[in-house]
């Protein structure tokens, strides 16, 4: 008996290629919201494709700005507010072309602050800082253009972070201002934002590093007839003609209305603390006992019986 053997031949062909889709390049732009003439970083990625033999194309605004093998990242500078620009990254793969549209749209976000609880006395012409407790408002004001024109800043979105974290109940429709509050534990604080349309097509941000101060004492001469002169404050030491008052004037202490009770003002002379009622807060009246020549150092202290940390002191010399 004989036997039939059947032989099967198979005939191995190669694999169709598949063409990756355009969502397996990956794009990131940093920094995401630019603004105008700042530096942007596109760079491309790929879970599915070796982009670094693979030549690639970069345009801007329809014309080619770069090219060449392995050229996975372009630096474009961003133009003015609201002048926007169309990238388009070609990938050029073995299996086809992808093309990877991305559009820089720059806008400016200035943050502007203010210390809203620091005391400054009258005439002074500089900026009321922040100290321990002072509360500070940092107001956002972005430009941003769509189309020609500039966006109102009451329509915008904003996304607030405090030090770097999320401050969502400070985020949202038209909340263009943050309010914070400064502790020993955390003086200065940074605050950033980004601003922009509900739609996310246009977005611009911004940040600000605030700091807190040490309050200062300053001392002034109280004329009888003009009042307190603010023009200079006393050097020290300072020579007392006759009997005199002292105004002292702590600069950025809180709150900053200081006749409110619970700052306490004490008063010492060469270490020896002064009665209240010798005093009238932050007034204090001098006079050398007759025959008498030498120093004293006239020092005050000023301590908020509401926030144990927020204090100041100062002292002058005064000759007689």
């Amino acid at each position: 008996m004989k036997l039939k053997f059947t032989i099967f031949s198979l005939l191995l062909l190669p694999l169709a290629g598949f063409a990756l889709s355009p969502s397996a390049i990956n794009v990131s732009v940093f920094p995401q919201s630019p603004a105008p003439g700042e530096n942007v970083t596109i760079t491309l990625s790929s879970y599915g494709a070796n982009l670094d033999i693979v030549n690639i194309i970069w345009q801007v605004n329809g014309k080619t700005v770069l090219s060449g093998i392995g050229m996975k990242s372009y630096l474009l500078t961003a133009g003015a507010a609201g002048v926007e620009a169309k990238v388009v990254a070609r990938v050029m793969l073995p299996e086809g072309e992808i093309d990877k549209l991305i559009s820089i749209r720059p806008g400016a976000v200035v943050l502007l602050w203010q210390a809203n609880d620091s005391y400054v006395p009258p005439f002074y012409k500089g900026k009321a800082l922040p100290t321990e407790g002072s509360e500070i408002k940092i107001v956002a004001v972005p430009e941003i253009r769509a189309g020609g024109a500039t966006l109102d800043p009451k329509t915008l979105n904003y996304v607030w972070k405090k030090n770097y974290e999320n401050s969502s109940g400070d985020s949202g429709y038209g909340k263009n201002y943050l309010l914070h509050t400064s502790d020993y534990l955390d003086p200065g604080v940074n605050v950033s934002v980004v601003a922009g349309t509900v739609d996310g097509k246009y977005a611009s941000g911004g940040s600000i590093s605030v700091g807190a101060y040490e309050p200062e004492i300053a001392f002034y001469k109280v004329d009888p007839v003009l009042g307190t002169l603010w023009e200079h404050a006393l050097p020290d030491p300072y020579r007392l003609a006759s009997g005199e008052t002292l105004l002292a004037a702590p600069y950025f202490i809180a709150p900053a209305d200081i006749r409110r009770p619970e700052l306490v003002f004490k008063w010492f002379i060469n270490n020896s603390m002064l009665p209240v009622q010798i005093v009238r807060k932050n007034l204090i009246p001098l006079a050398p006992a007759a025959g008498a020549s030498g120093t004293s150092r006239v020092r005050l202290e000023i301590e908020n019986t509401d926030q144990i940390f927020s204090s100041a002191s100062g002292e002058i010399n005064i000759e007689f």
